[in-house]
């Protein structure tokens, strides 16, 4: 009964989502698609990117994490909180100025259409492969723990999910996603605190008798002094900032909402409340990590990681908390998937095929096309899908961090050369720098240490060395 009760609240959840893409996506056209007629509120975009941010990696991994790592993920979540004020008062000054529509634009005005390129591509192939992976990780906890009594099958949940988002981002776009993004955040952060509130009651503590309990098992310990560690503090939180540049700076999917806002000032008051907002959310999740240990070891459950969360919330909570989960879960698999779909037809249909940049296409004929781009892409996710469901990895937010490194490098190395320097390059290069820097990346990372004997693990900095070798690569073929 109670499976068939959760399936029940998720259709009724997906009908509300639909409800709102039909009013928003109302005389939509294809800049409404792209960029939500640079009408978007601020506000509501800060909220809505919250969910887009988090996705189910953070609501389920970075509590089960808590066991074995403590509070140490607080250390990158430090550097996040530098790198928005970086993102909000260097690069969106950059996009609002060239008035763009993609922010790889500005890789084409700075050094030519190859660079340009370049970027766009490993836009989509970074977005594409997170994207994926958030999207497994949570159809697969709805999978194990409802749909399977159901009878439902995994490749069926997921055909049935991507066509939910299909439907309701296909005319929208950006516009109807600022609105669902922002009801998707809200139920995401309602079953966060629910959820922690309900343990600490359950446990018979309050808040500051559980933070003490915490402290006191060592739990609450936020900073790794060990510099040959992957989480060295310094690492942590340089790596952390930069992953917010390059994950939301330099990412279409983050910056499409941010540059639908009308005004720069509008968009830097956006940054600044959403990342003090984060800061204060995944401490939130890192207690609720704590307190899911406590709870497990008071009730000897001997399950770890990314399923911890959703075995006490389903089994050992009453029906209310869970079905309140259900709602958290799926708000915030579907931020992690329709933002991306949807970046990555925009990218694909300005910067690989030049929509915008063919002249005599009608309006109706760019949407034709845009639509079946949008189509393909959901196809490409269903199959993604399919292939991590083979891998069944059960370490999703590690496996999500040295993607980041190898994919966004390179953008960050094309993006700092044109900032921080006024040199042109030889364009048609750009791509083998962009695809050296990774590979030499990950000879340093798995062979160089084991071959020379080291004991140093590249950790979250990978990303920073990445970007740095791309930026050196440029230089040398700089005219």
């Amino acid at each position: 009964m109670v499976p068939a009760l959760f399936l029940s609240v998720i259709v009724i959840y997906f009908l509300v989502l639909l409800g709102v893409a039909y009013y928003t996506s109302r005389h939509a056209t294809n800049d409404s698609f792209y960029i939500g007629n640079k009408s978007s509120h601020w506000a509501l975009v800060a909220f809505g990117m919250i969910g887009t941010s988090l996705s189910g990696v953070t609501f389920v991994s970075v509590p089960g994490t808590v066991e074995l790592a403590k509070f140490s993920y607080f250390q990158v979540v430090i550097g996040y909180f530098i790198g928005y004020f970086v993102v909000a008062y260097v690069l969106l000054p950059l996009y609002y100025k060239l008035q763009l529509t993609s922010i790889y634009n500005y890789l084409g005005e700075r050094f030519g259409l190859v660079s340009y390129k370049t970027g766009a591509l490993f836009f989509i192939v970074s977005r594409t492969l997170g994207a994926t992976l958030r999207l497994y990780l949570v159809i697969n906890v709805l999978q194990l723990f409802v749909l399977n009594q159901l009878g439902i099958s995994f490749e069926l949940t997921t055909i049935i999910i991507l066509g939910m988002i299909l439907l309701y981002t296909f005319k929208g776009g950006v516009k109807t996603i600022v609105w669902t993004d922002t009801l998707q955040t809200f139920f995401m952060l309602l079953a966060l605190v629910v959820c922690v509130f309900y343990i600490i009651g359950d446990l018979g503590l309050n808040l500051s008798q559980t933070i003490t309990s915490l402290a006191d098992s060592g739990h609450m310990d936020m900073f790794n002094w060990d510099v040959n560690d992957k989480r060295f503090f310094l690492k942590q939180i340089i790596g952390g900032a930069f992953i917010t540049i390059a994950m939301t700076g330099l990412d279409q999917e983050m910056m499409q909402k941010n540059i639908s806002v009308k005004t720069l000032g509008g968009a830097q008051k956006n940054m600044v409340l959403f990342s003090s907002v984060m800061v204060l959310v995944n401490f939130l999740f890192l207690l609720l990590g704590g307190v899911l240990y406590l709870f497990a070891s008071s009730k000897g459950i001997l399950v770890k990681g990314d399923d911890l969360f959703p075995t006490i919330a389903l089994d050992y909570m009453p029906v209310w908390v869970s079905l309140i989960f259900i709602i958290g879960l799926i708000s915030a698999l579907f931020p992690s998937a329709d933002g991306a779909i949807t970046a990555l037809t925009s990218s694909f249909c300005i910067d690989i095929i030049g929509l915008k940049r063919q002249k005599g296409l009608s309006e109706e004929q760019q949407a034709k096309t845009r639509k079946i781009v949008h189509l393909s892409f959901a196809v490409v996710f269903l199959l993604l899908v399919f292939y991590f469901k083979m891998l069944n990895n059960k370490s999703i937010i590690n496996i999500l961090l040295d993607i980041a490194g190898y994919t966004y490098g390179p953008l960050l190395g094309l993006f700092a050369f044109g900032i921080l320097t006024k040199c042109k390059i030889k364009d048609h290069l750009a791509p083998v720098v962009c695809i050296v820097a990774p590979v030499l990346c990950y000879a340093f990372q798995y062979f160089v240490p084991e071959y020379l004997g080291w004991s140093y693990k590249i950790g979250i900095e990978l990303l920073v060395l990445n970007g740095a070798l791309t930026f050196a690569g440029l230089w040398l073929i700089r005219k």
